[in-house]
């Protein structure tokens, strides 16, 4: 059984925990970690999103986050990244290799093979744009039927009218595609940033984004 610690609003434990089946049954708050694999490219930028097993409790067959996790109780959200990514892609990455970009909110409310399914996080973003190639990548099988370049344009566009093929949370990102002009600015480095402590982020950019009141996207 996979232990949560449930968070407040600022996604800071409150010194309980629930089971994760309950926190999507009751949609109960706890936390997520996400991944965004970027490539720079001539037109802009590239995002490696995974299609999700059709097992998964939630958006079987749809593509999503390059990497995704809960937060098992008493984790850190950089440890649970780096985990998953390592779990779900064959990625041993380094601490130092993920930027921290930022918080989001994902709440909403669906069901999923005929069972209700509630979900309401708090997401810690992180970017790693260190050289992947997606043909050697080893995937998770039970996780991930397979990866996939997307134009980050491309996506963003297409979800604003239709979730036939992403599932990918709109405000996430959002965070990314702020962190990535952020960068491009010079007002960010590669270091990771402790995110949000106290509910005040590290660097310049989103933290706690508010309440995404019915933003889709899988926290897995």
């Amino acid at each position: 059984m996979e232990i949560l610690d449930v968070v407040n609003e600022a996604g800071i434990p409150i010194g309980e925990t629930v089971s994760r089946d309950k926190a999507h049954r009751e949609g109960i708050r706890h936390r997520t970690a996400h991944v965004w694999i970027v490539r720079e490219t001539e037109g802009g930028y590239e995002i490696l999103l995974q299609k999700r097993s059709e097992e998964k409790e939630s958006f079987p067959g749809l593509y999503d986050t390059s990497s995704a996790g809960h937060i098992p109780a008493g984790d850190e959200p950089l440890e649970s990244a780096l985990r998953e990514l390592e779990e779900e892609l064959g990625i041993a990455a380094a601490p130092e290799e993920l930027s921290f970009a930022g918080t989001f909110r994902i709440r909403y409310e669906k069901e999923f093979h005929g069972k209700p399914f509630r979900d309401n996080e708090v997401t810690s973003v992180y970017v790693y744009s260190r050289p992947v190639d997606a043909a050697s990548l080893r995937l998770q099988e039970s996780e991930v039927s397979e990866v996939r370049w997307f134009g980050l344009r491309e996506v963003a566009e297409e979800i604003r009218s239709s979730r036939a093929r992403f599932c990918v949370p709109s405000d996430g990102l959002a965070v990314l595609s702020e962190y990535l002009a952020r960068r491009e600015r010079g007002l960010t480095g590669g270091q990771q940033s402790i995110p949000c402590a106290a509910g005040v982020a590290a660097e310049p950019g989103p933290c706690a984004r508010g309440n995404a009141a019915g933003a889709e996207g899988a926290g897995k």
